[in-house]
């Protein structure tokens, strides 16, 4: 909605939930914005390169992309499955991989793109029951930083964002009093919003920002400084 409201052409990705996906696009359209859908698994590196490959032919560019799709399974490590640990490593980091790879090579030839990783604070502060997420995300920072060195030079800037404990479906399934133990660690006091997080991936797009590379944006509420 945010990077709409601002001219882009949104290409909404989804792997089985077409019904949210479609009201994403229902109401970019509704606000006067235009989107569409592409279904692919971002864990099938050969689909999502294909797509993506695609959708930059059809269209003529590919000027953004985010890298936000992410699952986490959590538990203590001495629980943690071998078949849930790679699961959660083809989606959070073979997933945003084989995406960038495709977009990068259609950005190269314009000479300018903005790749954006949606990583997490677990990825810089760690936390208990997490050591698979947390490795993943922390895994997104060393692939933005390492792109960002290797495709500077092609006015393509790589950077990521950080979210700290936001209001999402992911953290909706936590307890009142996970949520309330959670917040103590937050400075501010608060959940961060997803229009919040949209803010910042709407800046590191933009024009502004075209001297950033290769960073961390923190939007945590001061839980990890």
């Amino acid at each position: 909605m945010a990077l709409a409201e601002r001219g882009a052409h949104v290409v909404v990705n989804y792997v089985s939930n077409e019904a949210a996906a479609r009201e994403t696009v229902i109401a970019v359209e509704s606000a006067g914005g235009r989107a569409e859908l592409l279904q692919f698994d971002v864990a099938n590196g050969e689909a999502a390169e294909k797509a993506i490959a695609e959708v930059a032919k059809r269209l003529g560019r590919l000027d953004i992309l985010v890298n936000s799709a992410g699952i986490a399974i959590d538990g203590l490590l001495l629980r943690l499955k071998d078949e849930d640990f790679d699961k959660i490593l083809s989606i959070n980091v073979k997933g945003a991989v084989a995406c960038s790879r495709a977009a990068i090579r259609t950005m190269m030839r314009a000479k300018t793109g903005r790749v954006i990783f949606l990583s997490s604070v677990v990825g810089e502060m760690g936390n208990a029951g997490q050591t698979a997420y947390s490795a993943s995300k922390a895994a997104l920072l060393g692939v933005a930083k390492s792109l960002a060195r290797e495709y500077a030079s092609r006015g393509i800037t790589v950077n990521a964002i950080t979210p700290g404990f936001i209001d999402t479906d992911m953290t909706s399934n936590l307890t009142d009093e996970q949520k309330s133990s959670m917040l103590t660690a937050v400075p501010l006091g608060r959940t961060g919003t997803a229009r919040e997080i949209a803010a910042a991936i709407v800046y590191l797009a933009s024009d502004e920002a075209a001297y950033i590379t290769g960073q961390a944006l923190k939007v945590n509420g001061g839980m990890y400084m």
